[in-house]
């Protein structure tokens, strides 16, 4: 589901965007914290870039770096976590 529109995606060049740059340089709108739980706060926040790439950065830690994966990739890792081949890192 996406939950943002083409006009909330940031407007930065394709070419500027990398993995691990600063979470501060793809702007403040446009996050959202789909992981949310009973965890004081401390979770993910993830951001649909205009590209189709997917942006995730700590949402302790706005300005921290921000990791960017392909749509292949993070539909990999849900339909894998779905299916508990992630359950390892629970326990």
């Amino acid at each position: 589901m996406d939950h943002t529109t083409s006009a909330s995606r940031p407007r930065i060049r394709a070419e500027r965007i990398y993995n691990g740059m600063p979470a501060r340089e793809l702007g403040s709108e446009g996050w959202h914290k789909p992981w949310s739980g009973g965890n004081g706060g401390n979770c993910l926040e993830a951001m649909k870039l205009a590209d189709g790439r997917i942006a995730v950065r700590q949402s302790t830690d706005p300005d921290g770096p921000a990791l960017i994966y392909t749509s292949d990739e993070m539909t990999a890792f849900i339909e894998g976590a779905k299916a508990g081949v992630a359950d390892f890192l629970l326990s």
